[in-house]
């Protein structure tokens, strides 16, 4: 397999473990415990990271691309730390969202840690100029890195999110 192949189904895994812990919320009533409160959390988190995956899907790699994705990642991190703040005291989380989390907390480290050892490995020189793909990436590439996103982690987070809001108003 090759070495973007395998990137991508590690992607896919990670969303699909965004949707087991969208699951896992639904079925521990979070809209009921923690609320709005975690899952605001959970909307910030999903923006940083899915601004991330923007920036890597159409900008040209470069140091400063490279930093400002150090930065929603880690970005990323503090929001985790907090959301875990917020809904411990609220409801039960279980050892498997315990574990489902490990892999939502690693992930973006992992990709972060990939995509600069492959782009720095590559045969173009980084510069910090912050320019679009040149070419853009293909129509098929676009849906395969953003459908998936959307159907496995936006969806429910937005199914979550419109619960938690309609629950503190009842």
């Amino acid at each position: 397999m090759l070495a973007a192949e395998w990137a991508y189904a590690g992607y896919i895994l990670w969303l699909c473990a965004g949707l087991a812990d969208f699951t896992l919320h639904w079925r521990e009533d979070l809209a009921h415990t923690s609320g709005w409160a975690e899952s605001r959390l959970h909307l910030v988190q999903l923006g940083l990271i899915g601004t991330g995956v923007l920036l890597w899907l159409y900008l040209q790699p470069s140091w400063t691309v490279l930093l400002v994705l150090a930065v929603l990642v880690t970005m990323h991190a503090a929001i985790g730390y907090r959301d875990t703040q917020v809904a411990y005291p609220l409801r039960r989380i279980g050892p498997l969202e315990q574990h489902v989390h490990s892999v939502l907390d690693m992930a973006p480290w992992f990709g972060l840690i990939a995509l600069a050892v492959a782009t720095g490995t590559s045969q173009d020189t980084w510069g910090w100029r912050v320019a679009l793909r040149d070419p853009m990436p293909s129509n098929a590439k676009q849906a395969w890195v953003l459908l998936p996103a959307v159907l496995l982690v936006m969806l429910p987070a937005l199914a979550e999110s419109r619960a938690a809001w309609r629950a503190r108003d009842a």
